[in-house]
């Protein structure tokens, strides 16, 4: 038997913070609130630290296979434990895309082998493999279908209303989409010419675009009853779609730490390409619309888009340097800096990073410190003041889009399943391996 208890600290519960013992045993929460000495388990003194469920990241992007000098399973689930984070969501968009069973699989293996943290991965759909999405159809272990509907960095796109038509309309698994309207991004780079001017992405990717790929995907949504989650909300108009047209048990949406807390176009001022991703990070008054969304509850979580590339792709001139940044090792920092100065509460911070992608994913036993439930926990110092440094983050890209900047709170400790993955800013390499594949329900 093994058991971990950990002591004294302020327990992030579902529905309140108290101070309390929380006890693993076996990978499970066995007991919270009181536990009794004993000399049987391993303790952890945890006064004067926040106890939370472990951060789902319900959207990555590890490059493995194909791109592993981006980044790989094993280095993108370093990142994840140095952020607190437990468990990760992982995209198909690698190479080749994971397009089938064999290809999830093959994924799964590599991750069994060298992942420190739980896992799931999505199968991509392109517009002739609806074989492959329905053979899936029952498979617990694959958190739904993503739809590019707009091209991003890859080459999944299904952009025709006729083939995306044909998804939604066959199944009935979770659908995430990246929600860009292809046709109008074509119209506007043509509109807007060759350029080496990175401020113009977020004109030639504009709001426009988001906002007719997501009224897309909720009528269909609607005309199928299909469920669906919006992948990186980046619009104020999008918020409106939702105010309008969300169902509550259909529909879900996620918004990333980078499109709250980055505005262009000062960002670009600072960092050039490195502040490139899809969709764009917006300018006034995009950025308080997603607040305010988040606050009302449109919005359901929080994800981080992980997208890493090397300094040296994202040096190169706009026109070719890639889109995407990374984001798993600083979302929960950025999150409680935001908490500190006010912009929510460290609360909303732990609901929209732990039970909130698990009850968008439907993922089992995971997301809240309750008896029954996988000992994922991280540990966080909400006094704790870090500076963000090149060459410090730990995925292989080596920078971050808040370099330069000091966050407030930290995680010190990170467990999955009750094991330790990152303790005393070191990660666990004993830990390799003996995360889990994550369970999801059939939606």
């Amino acid at each position: 038997m093994r058991s971990l208890t950990i002591r004294g600290g302020t327990l992030a519960l579902p529905d309140r913070h108290v101070r309390g013992d929380l006890q693993i045993t076996d990978g499970l929460i066995t007991a919270v609130g009181t536990v009794p000495a004993s000399t049987d388990h391993e303790e952890i003194d945890a006064r004067g630290l926040l106890v939370m469920p472990g951060v789902i990241d319900p959207q990555v992007h590890f490059r493995e296979p194909g791109l592993t000098h981006k980044e790989d399973i094993a280095s993108g689930s370093n990142c994840c434990a140095a952020g607190g984070v437990t468990s990760f969501l992982e995209m198909p968009n690698t190479e080749p895309p994971t397009t089938s069973r064999a290809l999830i699989d093959d994924k799964l293996a590599r991750a069994k082998a060298t992942s420190i943290v739980n896992h799931g991965f999505f199968i991509g759909a392109t517009p002739d493999n609806l074989d492959d999405l329905l053979a899936v159809e029952q498979d617990d272990d694959i958190c739904g279908i993503k739809v590019f509907m707009g091209s991003s960095t890859g080459r999944l796109l299904v952009s025709e209303r006729s083939d995306l038509e044909r998804i939604f309309g066959n199944g009935r698994r979770l659908i995430a989409v990246h929600a860009e309207d292809e046709a109008r991004l074509r119209e506007r780079k043509i509109l807007i010419g060759p350029t080496l001017d990175v401020t113009k992405h977020t004109h030639i990717r504009d709001a426009e675009a988001a906002r007719l790929a997501s009224a897309l995907a909720l009528e269909l949504s609607a005309k199928f009853d299909r469920r669906l989650h919006i992948l990186h909300l980046s619009t104020g108009d999008e918020v409106e779609l939702l105010r309008a047209h969300k169902v509550v048990g259909r529909v879900t949406a996620e918004v990333t730490p980078q499109h709250l807390l980055l505005q262009a176009p000062e960002i670009y001022a600072r960092l050039g390409t490195r502040a490139q991703m899809n969709p764009p990070l917006r300018e006034a008054p995009h950025p308080a619309a997603l607040w305010k969304g988040l606050h009302e509850g449109l919005l359901d979580c929080i994800a981080t888009d992980h997208a890493p590339h090397t300094l040296e792709e994202k040096a190169k001139p706009y026109g070719q340097a890639p889109s995407g940044m990374p984001g798993a090792e600083t979302a929960l920092p950025a999150m409680l800096d935001a908490a500190h100065r006010g912009l929510c509460s460290v609360e909303q911070v732990v609901r929209w990073m732990t039970i909130g992608p698990a009850r968008c994913y439907g993922i089992v036993g995971r997301g809240a410190l309750q008896v029954g439930m996988h000992g994922d926990v991280t540990l966080v110092d909400l006094a704790l003041k870090r500076r963000i440094e090149d060459g410090t983050i730990r995925t292989k890209g080596g920078w971050n889009p808040f370099e330069g900047v000091t966050l407030t709170g930290w995680p010190v400790a990170t467990f999955a399943g009750g094991l330790a993955v990152y303790r005393d800013g070191q990660l666990v390499e004993s830990s390799r391996g003996q995360a889990a594949k994550l369970v999801f329900t059939a939606r």
